[in-house]
């Protein structure tokens, strides 16, 4: 089996390596062989033996180790022999576990993924990819005008056959990897052992990764022999890169003025192809991976929702240097910003109109399984009709199969009590926080201003609630109420709420209509 790599074609495990080639020694030459049938060069075998128990590798005290790993060198050809390194010797290991997973159709192709380094993109690329760990990881902060990769490494194995490679070759590509290095390897019982070296995946984030390439098998299910995945499985990744329609021409992207700006990114007012778009720009100097993680999880969401009430996704850019989201344009601002920075007071009908537009928003989210969970009027956007949507999906999840999510996410102040409590939740605790979204506008208040979010997540937990609002209509207290119980299982669903709200609307609008067509009449009368 041949394998092209950039720079050139090599043959079947000759070429360089993620684990640099062992010299052939005379020793070597004597005892080796081309591959499986001949046995494994007992050299090899007892140094890389040797070295894992001087590293003091569990695995090594096993009573059979020692002929499983003769064993796993004589499956495989003269030339692998050649790529180990023996200060690497725990590379063997994850072959071993890796072909032995391949075993398990079900696991077809088995992969595992490692971290190498961070390479500055300016160096000599086809440097050696041996220095696994030589930055330390959250060392991400390199100066933003610095251009710079993530080195990772990928070991496959599967059932042998043609055009493996090229099936290979095409699922690393599908996510936007680009192969640097390529080692193929076949056994003697029809396995294959099949090792890249990669850039393109933008942190050292190897979770993330492993969670893409299941994508990437996803997709392409048919390509692999025995492969029963899931489909169920897909949408609880957070991101999958489909190469093409939605990554943004950076040269199209007109940057404007900046809007905000927070820890991690800024938002920019842009134009793309004329339109008014709103530009969401990571801060390469805050890149780690919960930021990366928030940033493909919000990518990944927004390419699967289309509602009136959800803030429309418009493009990304996902390559380096500049990590970017384009949504449309909202003009209007926050309801946080309306609020409370604009100080606007919110009379009942408007106030039950904007809560309309967000319950519109979080049916169809729910609909969809997805959870918000960071519900808050600074995530609530309004475009130049003052119609709310639901914006900010960067800790959104698409809800477990089993119906219940642990992960304490959100802001405090609008956090519900089970999910401040790690208790497992659902996404009740959407409406929760919507609650608190309609006590903010009854009141024009923030929720507990005078505790800090840590004293009020306290306060939460202990049964704490914002002040009820005097001379607010009864509906409304009592639906408020409801939605902010403790007991998640007591709290409305989306659709019920909104078929209140949608009723109270209209009879506040009919009560409003009668009050003005009786002071016509009266106005009529006096003139």
């Amino acid at each position: 089996m041949a394998v092209a790599a950039e720079g050139g074609s090599v043959e079947e495990g000759v070429g360089e390596s993620s684990s640099p080639p062992r010299e052939a020694s005379p020793a070597l030459a004597v005892s080796g062989g081309s591959g499986g049938g001949g046995g494994a060069p007992r050299d090899i075998c007892t140094q890389v033996f040797e070295r894992l128990v001087a590293d003091g590798n569990e695995e090594t005290a096993g009573p059979d180790f020692r002929v499983q790993l003769e064993a796993h060198f004589a499956r495989l050809p003269f030339s692998y022999q050649l790529d180990i390194n023996v200060d690497k010797s725990a590379d063997v290991l994850v072959h071993q576990k890796v072909l032995a997973e391949a075993k398990d159709p079900l696991r077809r192709p088995a992969f595992r993924v490692r971290f190498l380094r961070v390479e500055d993109m300016d160096s000599a690329y086809g440097s050696d990819a041996s220095d696994e760990g030589a930055d330390d990881g959250d060392d991400l902060s390199v100066r933003q005008d610095t251009p710079y990769t993530h080195i990772h490494e990928i070991v496959f194995s599967t059932i042998d056959k043609p055009k493996l490679l090229s099936q290979l070759s095409a699922l690393l590509s599908d996510i936007g990897l680009n192969i640097r290095e390529a080692h193929v390897f076949s056994t003697v019982d029809g396995y294959s052992l099949d090792v890249f070296v990669v850039d393109g995946w933008p942190i050292e984030d190897t979770d993330g990764l492993h969670k893409a390439l299941e994508a990437s098998v996803l997709r392409n299910e048919g390509s692999w022999s025995g492969s029963s995945h899931s489909s169920a499985a897909e949408r609880t990744l957070p991101f999958q890169v489909k190469g093409g329609e939605w990554e943004i021409d950076k040269r199209l992207l007109k940057m404007g003025e900046m809007i905000a700006s927070g820890s991690c990114g800024d938002l920019f007012h842009g134009t793309y192809f004329g339109e008014d778009v709103a530009v969401k720009v990571l801060k390469a100097e805050h890149l780690n991976n919960n930021v990366w993680n928030e940033f493909t999880q919000e990518v990944y969401i927004l390419r699967e929702v289309h509602h009136t009430n959800v803030v429309r996704f418009i493009g990304a850019c996902t390559k380096p240097p500049k990590f970017c989201i384009i949504t449309e344009y909202m003009s209007g601002g926050s309801l946080y910003d309306y609020v409370h920075k604009q100080c606007n007071v919110v009379d009942l009908p408007t106030l039950l109109k904007f809560a309309c537009d967000v319950c519109r928003g979080m049916c169809y989210l729910h609909q969809r399984g997805i959870i918000h969970r960071d519900l808050k009027t600074a995530n609530l956007l309004m475009d130049k009709d003052h119609v709310v949507k639901v914006a900010d999906f960067g800790v959104a999840r698409f809800q477990d199969q089993g119906g219940i999510m642990t992960a304490e996410t959100g802001t405090y102040r609008w956090m519900a009590p089970e999910v401040i409590n790690h208790q497992p939740y659902d996404n009740k605790a959407d409406v929760f926080s919507f609650a608190i979204v309609l006590w903010e506008l009854l009141t024009s208040k923030i929720p507990y201003d005078t505790m800090t979010p840590l004293q009020a997540a306290v306060g939460v937990r202990q049964g704490l609630r914002p002040v009820l609002p005097e001379k607010t209509h009864p509906k409304l207290l009592d639906l408020l109420q409801r939605c902010w119980e403790t007991i998640p299982a007591n709290r409305p669903a989306f659709p019920d709420i909104l078929t209140e709200l949608e009723g109270l609307l209209a009879e506040v609008q009919g009560t409003s209509g009668e009050t003005s067509k009786q002071l016509k009449d009266i106005s009529a009368s006096t003139d």
